[in-house]
């Protein structure tokens, strides 16, 4: 008679990672057991789990009443996987999860964790974007309500332009013959040189003189297309009366104005401290103050560019005051900078590259036109203009668009606003149903 202790062991499931113990040795005349059917080593945790017999069939026991060779099931803590259902064979690949299954690491399906499809009423699906989402959003927000997008920002433009045009034509006469007096008294100077660089001195500074306007009206525009996109995220259109309704817009424009006073002093303040070093002969510290003085002013104008790129839309689209406003845009844009400072560089290259596609031609016609009095003569700026204003409603309204697009998309990422937005949109559809 054996005790407890003499009685062979059986291993059953060795514990996982763990080296797995060999089977009792079989007395004499105890058969073997069957080989197929021998406990094989308890796999690692990230190994697939054990095939068990594709009949279902158990095991036959040892002779002799030793159960060592039949597999018993694992303790349900050990993770094996639970028995099938259907016609999804042991050894076979999983089935692919169901549409709108979230995934796990490196793009792996996550069964279990469901997650229902993006909802999307209107231009762009109610989740974080990307970048192709945003580029092309711009577009369909110009498509879903052509009316306001072009047709508003078509008159806005064509008013400022022509506007423009007046001016530059007008302050191009009164200073015809003033920048010839200036450089008449230089010694062996050129009557015809001096004509041409009186023509193109004034032209510039009756074109500069200008584009305050141009600068306005675009100001204005920006912030009441962002209206528009707003209402095209949730399916919804705008009339242009209702657009031109939103007395926020002066904020944007007092803002914008703010903005730049600011660049011009800082710019004012480097240049005049240049111009002074130059006076008083300190060469080195000019250049020096020039160079490093130039490259600040450029980063500087990069960061501040982005830093207040949300608050227009903000400033439209909030119901708050208007500092609390500011301050929030500006804090919305932490954490953001570089994504944003990339897709507005990339919107910024195409809108140029855009213009001057447009643009050139009508330059070169407009410089056939005016021939030796330039391009500020009547014929060469109707010309011109005709080129700016296709230029700038293109331009304007699409930039107008991806920068209402940033701004949804940051506060979605940040601040959950697809899911409020989503809430809107099923609140509205089941009013309407």
């Amino acid at each position: 008679m054996t005790t407890p202790q003499d009685e062979p062991r059986n291993p059953d499931w060795v514990t996982p990672g763990g080296p797995p113990q060999a089977p009792p040795t079989p007395g004499p005349g105890a058969a073997a057991p069957p080989p197929a059917w021998s406990p094989a080593p308890v796999p690692p945790a990230w190994s697939p789990a054990p095939v068990p017999p594709a009949d279902g069939a158990v095991p036959p026991a040892a002779p002799g009443g030793s159960s060592w060779g039949a597999p018993t099931a694992p303790p349900s803590s050990w993770g094996a996987p639970a028995a099938p259902q259907g016609p999804t064979a042991w050894g076979g690949p999983p089935a692919p999860p169901p549409p709108g299954y979230a995934s796990g690491p490196y793009g792996s399906p996550m069964p279990g964790v469901w997650r229902p499809p993006a909802l999307q009423p209107g231009i762009i699906p109610l989740r974080p974007l990307g970048l192709g989402e945003i580029l092309d959003g711009g577009v369909r927000a110009i498509r879903a309500n052509p009316t306001v997008m072009f047709g508003l920002s078509a008159a806005v433009v064509t008013a400022a332009v022509t506007l423009s045009a007046l001016v530059t034509w007008y302050l191009s006469g009164l200073l015809v013959g003033t920048f010839s007096g200036v450089f008449g008294s230089l010694e062996g100077a050129d009557g015809q040189v001096l004509a041409d660089l009186d023509r193109q001195l004034g032209g510039s500074v009756a074109s500069l003189a200008s584009t305050p306007i141009t600068s306005v009206a675009t100001t204005i525009l920006t912030g009441l297309l962002v209206i528009s996109v707003s209402r095209s995220v949730l399916g919804r259109t705008i009339t242009v009366r209702e657009v031109a309704r939103s007395g926020r817009v002066w904020w944007v424009l007092g803002f914008t104005v703010g903005l730049v006073v600011v660049e011009l002093v800082v710019v004012g303040a480097w240049v005049g401290l240049l111009i002074w070093l130059i006076s008083q002969q300190m060469n080195g510290a000019a250049v020096a103050v020039g160079l490093i003085g130039g490259a600040a002013v450029i980063v500087g104008a990069f960061w501040l560019s982005v830093r207040v790129l949300l608050i227009t839309p903000a400033l439209m689209l909030e119901g708050k005051g208007f500092w609390t406003t500011v301050r929030r845009a500006w804090r919305l844009t932490r954490g953001s900078f570089w994504r944003l400072l990339g897709i507005y560089l990339l919107v910024s290259i195409l809108t140029g590259i855009l213009t001057q596609i447009v643009v050139t031609p009508f330059a070169i016609v407009a410089g056939i036109v005016g021939g030796t009095a330039g391009t500020t003569t009547g014929p060469a700026l109707a010309i011109t203009s005709v080129g700016q204003i296709i230029a700038l409603t293109a331009t304007i309204t699409y930039s107008s668009a991806v920068v209402a697009l940033l701004y949804i998309d940051v506060r979605m990422r940040r601040e959950g606003l697809d899911v409020e937005l989503g809430r809107a949109a099923s609140a509205e559809q089941d009013v309407t149903a």
